[in-house]
């Protein structure tokens, strides 16, 4: 990539979480330290089944008003702003969906960082990957100018997504399947989307099992595709053996969630018709061996 661009993205939404209970509240629930949350650094997180299963992720921000902004997929938006007002209970905060007053846009290149902070947009740099760039969010309608006006460029979100799936970095819903995906499966522990010395929050028991018991069969890995993008969820096989099933592509990158020993065994997986190399991206931490 040789400039700066930038991605709207319609298809992420913000939630404010405000009241004097706010950091308190969600450090209860989401697998991530929102006590270090502050001004121009955020966290990912997820917030999990009571059974540790994946819900929903969310990157949270200082809101500079007295909130806590996360910023979420939009079209589960409504129904994660509804899960957290029944949470509540005596908490003093207030849950507001913001989807018609803030937008969403990813900004990446080289030194994507450098031009932070924005004035007039909540802007950090992606807690992730750096080499994802910063994420943006600003009052509806605004976003483009502001980040023209620090250099960067519009470009599809196609362009961001084959910058994060050659990565093999997860997008919500997209690649983790709803009330089934482990966070460690995902990549979570290395992404910095869990926190292993905060206090309890929902689904920490299997989460920290699954880590230190080394229960750990599967992961996502970004897969190089040799011919037609399948769909997601079709299955991957080493020969005659299911070893996975694919999740969200972009040209001939695509993230699949597959067996760690086929994905280490250096032999072509196939998805139908279409040949699948797997591939191992720097930030991973696999076992050395797993068991056949």
């Amino acid at each position: 990539m040789s400039a700066r661009q930038f991605s709207l993205s319609p298809h992420r939404s913000v939630i404010a979480v405000g009241g004097p209970d706010r950091v308190e509240f969600l450090q209860g629930l989401i697998s991530n330290d929102t006590t270090k949350v502050s001004p121009g650094h955020a966290i990912w997180a997820a917030l999990l089944t009571p059974q540790g299963r994946f819900l929903n992720d969310m990157f949270v921000a200082d809101g500079g008003d007295g909130t806590l902004l996360l910023e979420t997929e939009r079209e589960r938006a409504a129904a994660l702003a509804k899960k957290l007002s029944l949470y509540k209970l005596r908490s003093k905060v207030t849950v507001e969906d913001r989807r018609e007053t803030l937008e969403v846009a990813v900004a990446y290149g080289p030194d994507a960082a450098t031009t932070l902070p924005i004035e007039g947009a909540i802007a950090f740099v992606d807690p992730r990957l750096s080499e994802l760039g910063i994420r943006v969010i600003a009052p509806t309608g605004t976003a483009a100018a502001l980040l023209q006006s620090r250099g960067f460029s519009a470009a599809p979100l196609q362009s961001y997504d084959e910058l994060r799936v050659g990565l093999g970095v997860p997008d919500g819903s997209r690649d983790l399947v709803v009330d089934k995906a482990l966070l460690l499966e995902n990549g979570f522990d290395e992404l910095n989307g869990v926190d292993w010395q905060k206090g309890c929050y929902m689904g920490q028991e299997l989460t920290a099992r699954t880590k230190y018991r080394a229960l750990i069969r599967k992961r996502l890995f970004p897969v190089k595709v040799q011919g037609a993008l399948p769909e997601p969820g079709a299955p991957v096989h080493l020969g005659d053996q299911e070893v996975g099933e694919l999740r969200s592509g972009v040209g001939d990158r695509a993230l699949a969630m597959l067996k760690i020993d086929a994905a280490l065994s250096g032999q072509a997986l196939s998805a139908g018709d279409t040949r699948l190399v797997a591939e191992i991206p720097g930030w991973m931490r696999l076992p050395e061996t797993t068991d056949p």
